[in-house]
Formats: structure tokens, C-alpha cells, sequence
């Protein structure tokens, strides 16, 4: 669908798909990441107590579902399997802190070796979509034609141009 479509009916019937969408892509695991990704990990951050965070854990699974989606680079799953739990934890609670500014969340995630911003969206989206989407490649090229430009900045733009979208429905 073209991102500039502005049929709500259609959106609704893609978002309606995408279950079988990610089952049709028959990669090992996928389902089962996708489905903590999307419905385990947002109520885990949101029952943590007295603020919102990840554990490596989480962080691990997260970007096992991230490159079970996309291109595989297993050294990114050893460094952020590697993190030191408080080192997460607290990074997290900052960055979850610091929204609605997506640019400062980001930043306070991306001092996580192994996490670029991409990585940080996708632990941002999974606790405010609404505020922060997952950068991924096709949501990069569906917004912007572009989804080589990994950076904060062009984060910032993408996050504009989907927040600008969500008000036109």
C-alpha cells in the first residue's frame, strides 16, 4: 500500500494482515519473537515498579526478534547480551523518562553497546508507539524511500513524518 494512501479501511485491512504476513516469511522463530515483541515485552516494561524499564534480558530477546526480521549481524546480539543488567536498567528508565523527546530517549539508549538507533526505536516502540515507532526498513521506505540512513537525525524526521500521518486519519 502506498504510505500516501489515505483510506482508513485499507490501512485497518493491512494492520489486519500482519499476522499472517510475518507467518508467511517462514523464518525459524519468528512468530514466537514477533509475539513478544508485540504483546509480552510492552506489559513486562509497563508492570515494572516504581519506573518502566528493560532488562538484558529483554534487550536480548528484543534484538533477536529485530534480526530475525532483517539482515543477521550475530555481533550485535553478543554485545547487548553482554550489557551489565543496571547498566539496562538504568539507561532504559532514562530514556523511557525522557519522552515524548524520541531524540533524547534515543540518545539515552544508544550509550548500550550494540544499540544504534534503530535498536533504540524498537525498545521505544515497544513501550509508546504511539510516541516512538520502530524504524525498520520497510516503515523507513514506506515513509521517507530511504532505509539506509540509521542515524538520530533522520529518526527524528521519520517520527515527524508518521506523527503528521497518524493525524491526517
Amino acid at each position: 500500500m502506498d504510505f500516501n494512501c489515505s483510506d482508513v479501511s485499507l490501512w485497518k485491512e493491512s494492520l489486519a494482515s500482519y499476522s499472517c504476513r510475518i507467518e508467511a516469511l517462514n523464518k525459524p522463530n519468528l512468530v514466537a519473537l514477533d509475539d513478544f515483541y508485540r504483546n509480552e515485552l510492552p506489559s513486562l516494561i509497563l508492570e515494572r515498579n516504581p519506573s518502566p524499564y528493560i532488562t538484558t534480558t529483554d534487550i536480548s530477546k528484543l534484538m533477536q526478534w529485530k534480526l530475525t526480521r532483517g539482515k543477521w549481524r550475530p555481533r550485535l546480539l553478543d554485545f547487548v547480551s553482554a550489557l551489565d543488567e543496571d547498566v539496562v536498567k538504568s539507561a532504559s528508565e532514562k530514556a523511557f523518562t525522557s519522552l515524548p523527546d524520541v531524540s533524547k530517549a534515543v540518545s539515552e539508549l544508544t550509550v548500550l553497546k550494540g544499540v544504534g538507533p534503530a535498536t533504540a526505536s524498537a525498545i521505544l516502540a515497544a513501550y509508546a508507539p504511539d510516541i516512538a515507532p520502530f524504524m525498520s526498513d520497510e516503515a523507513m521506505v514506506a515513509a521517507l524511500g530511504n532505509s539506509k540512513d540509521y542515524t538520530l537525525k533522520q529518526y527524528v524526521v521519520f517520527v515527524d513524518k508518521l506523527q503528521a500521518k497518524a493525524k491526517v486519519g
